[in-house]
Formats: structure tokens, sequence, C-alpha cells
């Protein structure tokens, strides 16, 4: 008996998710789910590459990373199911949540007053 394998997303598809989801700096390229991430520097981007490794193992879909000094590059794709599936956005969904997180006040304040990963590519 086989797994039916999971639902892909066209390539219209993908781009309408992606602005449903309010996935902005997420995009689609060759087959993949896309996001590159600009930092301060390599510290910044190292905690980064950690955020998202704990979070991919977490959910146990691992992301492909290309990691730089200031910048780091996410690719998402389900290879059993050879393309892009809901387990893509619902990864990417988190993924930015986490490594855009920000203090909004309360006991943290602000947080860090220097943004260290930037919203703007």
């Amino acid at each position: 008996m086989s797994e039916a394998r999971e639902r892909t997303y066209s390539d219209d598809e993908v781009a309408a998710k992606i602005k449903e989801l309010g996935l902005g700096g997420w995009y689609l390229e060759d087959g993949w789910l896309r996001r590159k991430y600009n930092t301060d520097g390599w510290p910044q981007t190292l905690m980064a590459v950690n955020a998202i490794g704990y979070l991919c193992e977490a959910a146990y879909h691992h992301a492909d990373l290309a990691v730089t000094w200031g910048k780091l590059w996410v690719k998402l794709k389900t290879h059993s199911a050879g393309g892009i599936t809901d387990k893509d956005f619902a990864l990417a969904r988190k993924i930015e949540e986490v490594v855009l997180w920000r203090p909004a006040g309360g006991p943290l304040g602000t947080g860090n007053p220097k943004p260290f990963v930037y919203t703007k590519q």
C-alpha cells in the first residue's frame, strides 16, 4: 500500500499563497520557495542560521541554506512530494516570525535598538 503524495502548488498558486500569507520577502525561483535575509554581519547571520536550524529540526522539514557574511538564503521544497507543499508555507511563516521577531514593549521593552536582520532586501 503506497502513501498518497502531498498536494503540490503550481507556480501561480505559490505566488497567490505568498501574498495570502503575507510572506512578502519570499518568492518562487527554480521550483523553490526562497527568501534572502540581510544581517549586520557574521554573528547575526549565525544566530539566524541557528534559529532556522532549530525550527527545521523541530518540524522535521529541512531548509537548504546558503550563508555568507551579512547574508543568508533560505530555500524550501518538499522533496518527497516533488514541489512546494503546505509544509513549506508553514515553515516559511515560522521562520519569518522567529527571525524578524522583536519585542514590542512589556518587560523586554523594545529589545535591541539595532535591527540586526533587515526586512528590506
